[in-house]
């Protein structure tokens, strides 16, 4: 009887012991933060909309520019606030709205760099910011420019903000050059041209790159990590 009395006695303080470490754990997992929400308060007070968010991206076509651009950072996007929460409009396949968070998660060792108007307070007004986010909303669905046309039939991620920046605040971000401009000696950038026109590579055509928004004088930088 008395070993019966003291296994019932152990049963039940292992699983009260049990149980506590159980609502212990389940207190910590509801209360510790997530990286998202780090993220999101790490840069969320310094974010206005119209701001620049820059990163590398893992493909192989991201490394072809990079190498072509001299530049680690091959992708980037716009940043706009909706309900109060931030987004990054972006050309994917197809032009899209990515939550910034998934935006930075997605990114080579989620690195990112946002930079801004220096003189942003003066020119992006509420009338001006309305008008770059309606223009965003026209380029919204369309498909992913893989060639790199001046054109507004498809649309690639550079592109897309110096598109909505020159029509929408009449402020062009960065220098507009020739594909010719170009680093095009090295055999990833080569397999790259190779693959996207065969023998007829466009030289000549009007190309701006994340690289020259990058390092446009005009822009300030905000935050990275």
């Amino acid at each position: 009887m008395k070993k019966i009395a003291l296994f019932t006695l152990l049963l039940i303080c292992s699983l009260l012991l049990g149980g506590a470490y159980f609502q212990l754990n389940e207190t910590k997992a509801k209360t510790r933060p997530s990286e998202k929400s780090n993220i999101d308060r790490a840069i969320l007070p310094v974010l206005k909309d119209g701001d620049m968010i820059f990163q590398s991206s893992i493909s192989p076509q991201c490394k072809a520019v990079q190498l072509a651009t001299h530049s680690p950072y091959s992708h980037c996007g716009l940043i706009f606030h909706e309900q109060g929460k931030p987004y990054v409009l972006e050309a994917l396949q197809p032009v899209t709205v990515t939550s910034l968070t998934d935006w930075i998660a997605r990114g080579k060792n989620k690195h990112y760099v946002i930079k801004r108007l220096k003189n942003a307070d003066k020119i992006l007004s509420t009338s001006v910011l309305a008008k770059m986010k309606k223009i965003g909303e026209e380029f919204r669905g369309k498909d992913y420019d893989a060639t790199f046309e001046w054109s507004d039939n498809r649309i690639y991620c550079s592109e897309l903000i110096w598109k909505i920046y020159q029509r929408g605040a009449g402020v062009q971000v960065g220098k507009l050059e020739k594909l010719k401009d170009f680093d095009l000696s090295s055999a990833e950038v080569k397999s790259k041209l190779k693959e996207r026109y065969g023998n007829q590579i466009p030289l000549e055509e009007t190309v701006i790159s994340p690289a020259s928004i990058f390092n446009s004088d005009i822009l300030t930088t905000v935050t990275s990590n």
